[in-house]
């Protein structure tokens, strides 16, 4: 009689063992080429949106013409420079981009375009947009990214930098950098008003000029497709990216959303700008499959793939990644930190702004300011055009951080000796998605004494009116 058979478990891995072989997975090498492809197409959307800047006046308009700019938390030290300052400025980042391009310099060139970018980025908080974070963040991780040692100066006159290969968290890092736009900017749209249909609804009623399609802008069936077409594509389009067999589908489809919102909407770079870099889902060796050059071993066929399992991480790589995993899990927590404030963060604003809500609301407001002057016993009515231009002034009577900043400027300006016996008190009504106008703030509040603060603040009042049925 036979003994029955034991069937044998074999050991799981271990915790530690698991991180140390993913350690070695993401320092295995790849090809370079794609990483290459990315550095050519940045600095050359780079280059192209510095050329917009000077080609539609718009350095003067938003960073030497206003009285005032709206700064971050934290940053209110960071000014615009003087005199031809700003044009320098400017002028400089074109030939950072330039650099970028040619690979010329290139670490040097990638850290000051991001400290130089980042500035522009820090200085006016109403000119925030989510693509304008995007490459302050991309523009950080290519100074750590070596996508020099190929199809560059660099490489020409630096034998040691010459590679056909990188290490594999690099083009893994872009990878996640980029798909997080797309899942965050999905999740966001899961709320009531995406949901019912808007603001797609009114913002597809102003466009039925769109080619072909224009004229059913107005269906409700159109409306919803718009609406959860862009929802699922959000939030599908990564994964089906990284699937080889979706690949050139999800691309399609991500390629058809961009250029639609091109024609639709007035964002700048950014369509054209994603397309580009979506194209760092397909194999790291596509740019030469294009243009038909000899691919280099890499990936598993690579002889240090070969002996990776072999050979402990150095100290350096082993930083690399941990840096990389704290940046990420902060990148991966920060568009989450809305839930920590009360009310719909459409309204408040509060944690809006890096938790990539793209294209989610439609808001109007408008807004008179009262300043007391209590020594003088003066009333004021205050319309906010007065001092700021239009851009400026719809912008901040639509967000209560705006409108404090700018009580602030207004008890500095009628009380230049002594700020504190200002009063400001700011009467704004406000609409979002369509709804009927209400209350913003709080108008008893004297806005002039509140201190701005990371806490929620409680003189932004609640939203209570509810989105209107679509007629």
């Amino acid at each position: 009689m036979d003994t029955p058979s034991v069937p044998m478990h074999r050991p799981q891995p271990s915790l530690k063992i698991r991180l140390e072989q993913l350690g070695r997975d993401l320092c295995a090498p790849v090809d370079i080429a794609s990483l290459v492809y990315f550095r050519i197409a940045f600095g050359l959307i780079m280059l192209w949106e510095v050329w917009r800047y000077f080609d539609h006046g718009w350095i003067s308009r938003y960073w030497i013409d206003p009285v005032m700019n709206f700064t971050y938390y934290g940053f209110d030290w960071v000014r615009p420079w003087p005199g031809i300052g700003m044009y320098l400025h400017f002028v400089g980042l074109g030939v950072l981009a330039i650099g970028i391009i040619l690979g010329c310099g290139y670490r040097l060139c990638t850290t000051l375009f991001f400290l130089g970018f980042t500035y522009i980025f820090l200085l006016e908080k109403a000119r925030y947009l989510n693509h304008f974070y995007l490459i302050c963040l991309l523009s950080f991780l290519l100074i750590f990214i070596p996508a020099h040692r190929a199809f560059s100066i660099d490489a020409g006159w630096r034998p040691k930098v010459r590679s056909q290969t990188a290490p594999t968290w690099a083009l893994r890092m872009l990878q996640l950098q980029l798909a997080i736009p797309y899942f965050y900017g999905g999740l966001a749209k899961l709320n009531g008003d995406w949901l019912q249909g808007e603001p797609m609804r009114m913002w597809m009623g102003d466009r039925t000029d769109f080619p072909l399609i224009g004229p059913f802008f107005t269906q409700e069936w159109m409306v919803y497709g718009l609406s959860y077409g862009g929802l699922l594509l959000d939030l599908l389009v990564v994964p089906f990216l990284i699937w080889r067999r979706t690949r050139v589908i999800a691309f399609g489809a991500a390629l058809i959303f961009h250029l639609m919102n091109a024609r639709l909407f007035a964002i700048g770079i950014f369509p054209w700008f994603m397309i580009a870099a979506t194209m760092m889902f397909f194999r790291p060796d596509w740019p030469r499959l294009v243009i038909g050059l000899k691919r280099p071993l890499a990936g598993e066929n690579h002889p240090l793939a070969q002996t990776r399992k072999s050979f402990p991480l150095s100290r350096q790589q082993t930083l690399t990644l941990g840096f990389l995993g704290v940046y990420f899990a902060l990148q991966l927590l920060l568009p989450f930190r809305h839930y920590l404030y009360p009310g719909n963060v459409s309204w408040t604003e509060e944690g809006h702004r890096f938790a990539w809500h793209m294209k989610l609301r439609s808001k109007s407001a408008d807004a008179v300011f009262v300043v007391f002057d209590a020594p003088d016993n003066i009333v004021r009515i205050i319309e906010p055009e007065e001092f700021l231009p239009r851009w400026q002034a719809r912008k901040m009577a639509t967000r209560p951080d705006m409108i404090l900043q700018f009580s602030h400027f207004l008890a500095q300006e009628f009380g230049p000796e002594d700020p504190d016996a200002v009063e400001v008190r700011a009467e704004v009504f406000a609409s979002l998605n369509g709804r009927g106008y209400q209350r913003l703030v709080e108008p008893t509040v004297d806005l002039a004494q509140v201190r701005e603060a990371l806490t929620p603040m409680d003189w932004i009042l609640p939203l209570q009116v509810p989105l209107s049925a679509p007629s």
